[in-house]
């Protein structure tokens, strides 16, 4: 019958497409190159140091606000442009949120910085120093 039909067919796409998964952001292990750890350095960024007089900037909370209605749609999209790849769909999917937080990055601009920071840096522009918070976002897939 048609239902037994649509289930097969759903059973053998979801069986074609695998169970991966990616992770996108600041990876375990990625450093300064003195050492510091990213993702604390990101971590404290996205969400404050009161101790330090840090205000949050919540760049990453931010951008899935913006971009995470878009993914399910986007997904169904490449889903069928690869033929149901689920690895190249998730290496896809990967590389797009890398570059939107990338963008989330770049665009921060509230709350700006004090002016002792935008003395020490030389320019106002929050989230960005050296650029390698920005040059460490990566995504992994798995499968």
């Amino acid at each position: 019958d048609m239902v037994s039909k649509t289930e097969q067919y759903l059973n053998d796409l979801a069986a074609k497409m695998g169970n991966g998964s990616v992770s996108v952001g600041f990876m375990e292990g990625a450093t300064y190159p003195d050492g510091e750890s990213v993702p604390m350095v990101a971590f404290e960024n996205e969400f404050g140091v009161p101790s330090k007089g840090q205000p949050p900037r919540p760049f990453f909370r931010r951008m899935i606000a913006k971009e995470s209605p878009n993914w399910a749609p986007r997904i169904a999209r490449i889903s069928k442009q690869t033929g149901f790849n689920g690895q190249r769909v998730l290496g896809i999917m990967g590389e797009d949120i890398k570059g939107g937080l990338q963008e989330s990055i770049n665009n921060f601009t509230d709350p700006p910085l004090s002016p002792v920071t935008i003395a020490r840096k030389g320019f106002s522009k929050p989230l960005i120093d050296t650029s390698h918070m920005l040059n460490s976002i990566t995504y992994e897939v798995e499968e």
